[in-house]
């Protein structure tokens, strides 16, 4: 009988999408094929503290009634026993072994006795899918789900993002980017370089960050300088897109723009799954949107021509190329509400929300890949991902 492989499953985490990543990662503990794989769960609060695997079963322990605000992606069917922390408070805090190795390090050092096959992050956002724990893996020399380090930032970038897009012929929307320090030490010509460039609605998004947190739409310039402030919180680069439709007229908003979506599997032959669309509950999908309020509706398959499907699909595994990326990703995309119905790609999600009613899944059992079976696929694409990487050489002498 073969060898199961060791897989560890690493959630939690310092950023804002932490509780997601509880979700996430209680979905793909419970689907998990045991058969194929023993699991060491590997849990990270959002203080920074590194849980050791008894300590992180019981971060995921517990009874969700009990939390005062539950995600609405916290499917209770789907992840039993997820539970969230309340207000960014930890349950449980690791004290460093007595031979001086911290959790982290006893988790994935390779001369580890309990050494680990392969990591499965299930980290959304900063710290997470940003590039900083995938170093730590290449230190380490432990294969890993999902995109390297370079993918993986400038995934999480939407201003580098956009510019390997345009580099690569995608459509884009216009957009302007601004510092901070910018914003802080001149207002009035940051307002006055945005306005030339675009016109009302615009969105306003720190560069990096996650979930749309951060994020809000600005329909006038007495509405623009709250939005930037807003976005300054949660980085020092902000990005400010030109809207597609939903424009003000006479007091009343036009036809919003149809978001689109689409999940990327593989590494040098990615596949892209069927076209999913979100309708949003609220003007447009933000956190809240997606996590906290009901009234966001998916539709699976989206409806569009065949023409239109096909030219998406090829626009996200187009996408994911030039962003380098490896693994999963999802793809979005913002459409005309009406005339042409251009289609423009809007970002990639390099570590998107994984529980079995996320989208990324859901497009691809849509698509016939059932749940478990892509927690495979993509534990398979890692392994295969580092055997290519062990052909490189890294000095002269190697042999």
């Amino acid at each position: 009988m073969a060898k199961k492989l060791r897989v560890g499953i690493l959630f939690g985490g310092r950023s804002g999408e932490h509780e997601v990543s509880l979700l996430s990662a209680a979905s793909v503990l419970k689907a998990i094929d045991r058969k194929k794989f023993d699991v060491v769960p590997i849990g990270i609060t959002k203080q920074g503290h590194w849980l050791a695997p008894g300590d992180a079963h019981s971060l995921l322990a517990g009874d969700t009634s009990a939390v005062a605000r539950r995600l609405r992606a916290g499917d209770p069917e789907a992840t039993p026993g997820a539970k969230l922390l309340h207000e960014g408070i930890p349950t449980l805090m690791v004290p460093e072994p007595a031979n001086g190795e911290s959790a982290a390090k006893a988790a994935l050092s390779p001369a580890s006795p309990a050494m680990l096959d392969v990591v499965f992050p299930v980290l959304h956002g900063t710290f997470g899918e940003d590039g900083t724990i995938q170093g730590l893996f290449e230190l380490a020399g432990i294969p890993y789900v999902g995109s390297g380090v370079l993918g993986s930032s400038a995934g999480m970038d939407k201003d580098v993002m956009k510019r390997l897009f345009a580099q690569a012929g995608l459509p884009i929307v216009k957009h302007v980017t601004i510092l901070r320090s910018e914003w802080e030490k001149s207002p009035k010509k940051a307002i006055a370089q945005i306005e030339k460039v675009l016109k009302y609605p615009v969105f306003v998004k720190p560069a990096n960050l996650g979930s749309s947190v951060g994020i809000s739409k600005a329909h006038d310039r007495k509405t623009l300088g709250p939005a930037l402030d807003e976005a300054a919180k949660y980085d020092r680069k902000l990005v400010i897109e030109q809207g597609v439709g939903g424009e003000l007229r006479k007091g009343k908003l036009g036809p919003k723009a149809r978001e689109l979506e689409v999940a990327v599997l593989g590494n040098d032959d990615p596949k892209a799954s069927v076209v999913g669309e979100i309708i949003p509950g609220k003007e447009f999908y933000d956190y809240e949107a997606k996590y906290l309020s009901e009234g966001s509706v998916p539709i699976i398959p989206a409806k569009l021509t065949r023409a239109e499907s096909k030219q998406i699909r090829e626009m996200a595994v187009a996408a994911f190329r030039a962003c380098d990326l490896a693994g999963l990703a999802r793809v979005d995309f913002l459409m005309e509400p009406s005339g042409k119905r251009r289609i423009y790609i809007n970002e990639v999600n390099t570590l998107p929300g994984f529980t079995q009613i996320s989208m990324y899944p859901k497009l691809w059992e849509a698509t016939g890949v059932p749940y478990t079976e892509l927690i495979t696929r993509l534990i398979e694409f890692a392994l295969e991902r580092d055997c290519e990487k062990k052909r490189n050489s890294y000095s002269r002498d190697d042999k």
